[in-house]
């Protein structure tokens, strides 16, 4: 953000100051600078401890954000807790007490940190509401905590605030005894050490209504989320009766962690108003307490299915990606001595840079870290994968003399992938793409795309999980290269649209410019196109998309610069096109590239694509 950008969010916000700040200045200013010094220090280690972050200590007054209301909330019991312990040896009159208000809403926040808006607000009228020494919440604080501190909670009602112009429904926050969490004990006997993959526990959402009806909903949605991560091969997913032994327990992550045997746990909460439902849910690498990822979720209940389903599959298509980076970011953080899991997990990342860079020496380095995964363990399913991914980027942008070769180490790890594992969805992806680009050159016996292998293949894999962006993305590439646009496009626009925030989100941009090249809608295909390449200037097809599409538009100077940029990142790749090699399906769409392109490059007349628009 820029110094002038505004960020509209959810926030836990915490405002407190100090009970009869002047009365205990002006009978010791010495001891109440002190004294509130002390305190200062105190909220300071509380509020970073859980996860939150001091925006101002002006005068008597603290004002820090949260990521969650919990955290909020076992800040203030903990600061409570400590300064009246600190303060047993004062006299009664001379003790420093703090007034302390939690709310729960949306905030403006300038680049600097600073915030503004009703969560701020609210939450100084709430504090003013507090006993000196105590803490008042709003009721979207007490939902989201109820049943997650050890605390119990005082309805004071509806109260009408300074300046706001609706009531606040008020509690106050009864302490006892500090944060705890209940345990469930690990059964007996069973090895709960963290396998050899990503592994994630779904606890039980809460029913933040207070309408027992809205428990079946809440419950579906976390079911649903555990039935989907279910379908990626990549993780290791606690089952439902695991999980919900913690249903309406107060948990520390941690702790359920350890208790289940995994490295990441997602939580979440929803609310029903009339006909609106809000999700929240966050996702915690559990070793670390380092919140990963967090999202909101606000919609119009008009189908309670509908809405089920697209906040599950909305949910699920983005954590899988986040688990995906933080397990590439660990290994490579790691020294020499890795598992075969972890060197297959460089090789997946290197690939996925290659081909966002065009860069064919971390491409190499892919193939050499998956190779040397595969002698530790042949049967590493992730290895074989980004083998072949990154073998078939060889193929794709022919940027290697012996493509041949390559597809056929490709291949035959896209084969290996599957037999191993029928129901592994990316399998039969990264088989399905290299059937659309046979390693011959082109009129050679067997260079002839094999279409209907590849449908067939990316088909399977959108059956077995529609819900990885990966998979939309490969399953959309495909359809469109076989000539059906349309429903490319449509599995394309879905994995935007379900994780519209992916961090490789430039591939499926790229491809969409492809699509509407094909569909000869060629101001769309240049408006993703320029998107794409925003994102990643490197990525070698995007640039030729865009140089047909501008010719389709005519835009031949662009064109031309276009074509140019694709040249310098792989000549042989222009090249090929040039000479006519092509992996589209139908016959006309072949001779519209070719022509296009030469077009692009100075070689034909403009007026060629006159007949072909």
């Amino acid at each position: 953000m820029s110094g002038t950008e505004l960020k509209q969010r959810l926030a836990a916000i915490l405002a407190a100051d100090v009970a009869g700040y002047s009365r205990l200045m002006a009978a010791n200013e010495r001891a109440t600078v002190g004294s509130l010094d002390a305190a200062r220090a105190v909220f300071r280690i509380q509020i970073e401890a859980n996860q939150g972050r001091v925006i101002d200590m002006a005068g008597d007054s603290v004002l820090a954000a949260f990521e969650t209301a919990t955290g909020a909330v076992s800040a203030a019991l903990a600061v409570q807790q400590e300064i009246n312990v600190s303060e047993m040896a004062v006299p009664e009159d001379r003790r420093m007490r703090f007034r302390i208000g939690v709310h729960l809403g949306d905030v403006i926040e300038k680049a600097d940190g600073t915030v503004y808006g009703d969560g701020v607000n609210i939450a100084a009228r709430l504090e003013g509401l507090a006993e000196p020494g105590g803490i008042t919440i709003s009721d979207a604080v007490q939902g989201a905590v109820r049943g997650k501190v050890a605390a119990s909670f005082v309805d004071q009602g509806e109260q009408q605030v300074k300046n706001i112009p609706y009531p606040v429904r008020a509690f106050a926050v009864r302490i006892e005894g500090g944060i705890t969490a209940i345990p469930t004990p690990a059964a007996a006997g069973i090895d709960l050490s963290l396998p050899d993959k990503p592994s994630i526990a779904v606890l039980p959402f809460t029913n933040m209504s207070g309408d027992p009806e809205q428990g079946y909903f809440t419950d579906g949605v976390t079911e649903d989320i555990i039935t989907e991560l279910s379908r990626f091969h990549s993780l290791f997913v606690i089952a439902r009766n695991s999980t919900f032994t913690y249903k309406g327990k107060a948990v520390d992550v941690r702790t359920v962690a350890k208790e289940l045997g995994v490295r990441y746990v997602l939580e979440g909460s929803i609310r029903r108003a009339a006909n609106r439902v809000r999700v929240t849910a966050q996702l915690i690498d559990a070793l670390t307490g380092n919140h990963i990822w967090a999202e909101k979720y606000d919609r119009v209940l008009e189908d309670i299915f509908a809405v089920q389903e697209e906040v599950t599959r909305s949910i699920v298509t983005s954590i899988a990606p986040e688990i995906q980076v933080a397990e590439q970011t660990k290994a490579r953080r790691r020294p020499a001595n890795l598992s075969a899991y972890e060197v297959a997990v460089r090789a997946w990342g290197d690939a996925t840079e290659a081909m966002a860079k065009s860069d064919l020496t971390l491409r190499d380095q892919a193939i050499r870290a998956a190779r040397e995964a595969l002698l530790i363990d042949p049967e590493s399913i992730l290895a074989l994968q980004s083998l072949a991914y990154a073998q078939w980027q060889n193929v794709f942008s022919r940027a290697i003399p012996d493509l041949e070769s390559a597809w056929a180490e490709g291949m035959g790890a896209a084969q290996r992938a599957v037999s191993l594992d029928g129901s592994d969805s990316m399998s039969y992806v990264m088989r399905g793409i290299l059937f659309c680009f046979p390693g011959q050159a082109p009129g050679s016996p067997g260079s002839e795309p094999r279409y209907d292998e590849a449908l067939s293949d990316v088909r399977r894999a959108h059956e077995l999980n529609p819900n990885d962006a990966f998979v939309l993305l490969c399953a959309g590439f495909c359809e469109v290269v076989t000539a059906n646009s349309a429903k490319g496009i449509e599995y394309l626009t879905s994995a935007l649209r379900n994780n519209p925030r992916a961090l490789d989100r430039f591939y499926t941009m790229s491809i969409l410019s492809m699509a509407h090249f094909l569909a000869k809608d060629y101001a769309s295909g240049i408006e993703w196109g320029l998107k794409a390449a925003r994102e990643a200037p490197r990525l070698l097809n995007v640039q030729n998309f865009l140089a047909l599409n501008y010719v389709g538009s005519g835009e031949f100077g662009k064109a031309a610069a276009a074509l140019e940029a694709a040249r310098l990142l792989s000549p042989d790749y222009v090249q090929a096109r040039l000479d006519g090699y092509s992996m589209y399906r139908r016959p006309e769409d072949r001779r519209r590239q070719t022509v296009f392109m030469r077009i692009a490059a100075g070689l034909e007349d403009p007026g060629a694509a006159d007949a072909l628009r």
